[in-house]
């Protein structure tokens, strides 16, 4: 039987298990070795820059082609149409200036997460749904920058993007390929929601966190594989997926290997721990306000109603082709269109890559599916897929074996991201 990608080949699996290099190859002189990390380091770098400039401008433009999208105003009584805003964090208006250039991106739940950065969670107000370690990231920069809590959240994004980008750069060379590595860090950059690792969203955040995890642990540092996790859990609910992931590696690493059971408990008690940054916070909850459940629960707020995966594809795809040129099916076109290709480059990735990637790939998946907007079935799911990034992992991986051309991957992505910022800026409803 084939192995899967990144799995010892099977004379190694009856030795000692020898733990991963941090980067590159066994063998290779320490020159070669510092260019290669130099090499990769750049390379994200570049992709970064290339992405951020181009969503600067992009931003620009946005405020000044198109009128902003009359969306309602969420704390209006009646609701009036205006731009959307949260209790103690009013939007900006759309404004001339070379403020657009940040502004542009302070667009629906990153109002939440900058109101909370700003003067903390309120019970009965929905902000329990949004999980604590961002905006206590962005409260500590923007300390440290004198109060801004705007321009901190970017900070805290961008940086934590480009970081994510070469924690994500570094495990797939040693993974895959370098050369796959590449066309990971370039995919997940121009992926048609990749404006949202730059936005005052927590994604660029978890990203970072879970890859990093996943890093700590394929080269046995589970202490620090399980605080990496446990920050990731408190980052978004979702994260709480790291533990049962990390624990599947922990049992792969242990029957690939003859080390003894002992370790093994050991492991998959670090890996158990990766989950107390969501137990943190529902305590945080229960002590502060007698609602020990509130961060979940207060998910309905949302409107989020349960229902079968298979079913939630079953409308989408009724919603998206059964009224075409019709508004607002659009919407459900451009969520079908995005998450659909990616489902299947997900199949692919399950069979691919090693049991705890698919796991963490396809548990989120499920979940998303499971709990979904009754009248958009795919919304927010784009987004939700940015974190995945064995996802792209799969698409690097079908490039570099010519399945699918590399070129036109990187063009539809990007058209994809120019189209999708666009309408974002403008307050169309991209969540």
């Amino acid at each position: 039987m084939r192995a899967r990608i990144g799995e010892p080949e099977s004379e190694e699996r009856e030795g000692t298990e020898t733990p991963r290099q941090p980067f590159g190859r066994r063998g290779q002189t320490p020159d070669a070795e510092r260019a290669r990390i130099k090499a990769g380091v750049w390379y994200c770098l570049k992709v970064f820059l290339a992405v951020r400039i181009g969503l600067f401008v992009l931003g620009l433009v946005a405020t000044a082609l198109l009128p902003p999208h009359h969306v309602y105003g969420a704390t209006a009584t009646p609701p009036v149409p205006g731009p959307v805003s949260v209790p103690g964090w009013p939007a900006h208006e759309i404004t001339p200036g070379i403020h657009n250039l940040f502004t542009a991106f302070e667009r629906f739940d990153g109002l939440w997460f900058l109101r909370i950065a700003n003067t903390g969670y309120v019970s009965g107000d929905g902000s329990a749904a949004f999980f604590p370690l961002y905006p206590l990231a962005i409260r500590a920069v923007s300390f440290l920058i004198g109060g801004h809590p705007l321009a901190s959240s970017l900070i805290v994004s961008n940086v934590a993007f480009l970081g994510a980008l070469m924690v994500l750069y570094f495990l797939a060379a040693s993974e895959l390929s370098p050369s796959a590595a590449r066309k990971a860090v370039m995919y997940i950059s121009v992926f048609p929601t990749a404006f949202f690792f730059f936005a005052p969203y927590s994604e660029s955040l978890f990203l970072l966190l879970a890859v990093a995890s996943f890093w700590a642990a394929r080269r046995g540092k589970w202490p620090l594989a399980a605080v990496l996790g446990a920050l990731g859990a408190a980052t978004r609910s979702l994260g709480i997926l790291i533990a049962p992931a990390l624990a599947i590696e922990a049992i792969h690493q242990w029957r690939e290997s003859s080390t003894p059971r002992r370790t093994l408990v050991a492991r998959l008690a670090w890996s158990a721990a990766a989950s107390l940054g969501l137990w943190a916070y529902l305590l945080y909850w229960q002590v502060a306000h007698g609602d020990f459940w509130a961060p979940l629960t207060k998910q309905g707020n949302w409107q989020r109603v349960v229902s079968f995966p298979w079913h939630s594809l079953k409308e989408a795809s009724r919603d998206a082709f059964g009224f075409l040129g019709a508004y607002p099916q659009g919407y459900h076109q451009l969520d079908w269109l995005i998450v659909v290709p990616m489902l299947l480059v997900a199949a692919y990735a399950f069979v691919r890559f090693r049991p705890a990637y698919g796991l963490y790939t396809w548990g989120t998946l499920l979940v998303a599916l499971s709990f979904i907007f009754q009248g958009r079935p795919l919304m927010s799911t784009p987004r939700l897929l940015l974190p995945l990034f064995p996802i792209f992992w799969g698409l690097a991986l079908l490039a570099e074996r010519k399945r699918v051309p590399h070129s036109l991957i990187v063009a539809v992505s990007a058209a994809g991201l120019g189209l999708l910022t666009l309408l974002f800026v403008d307050w169309f409803y991209i969540f």
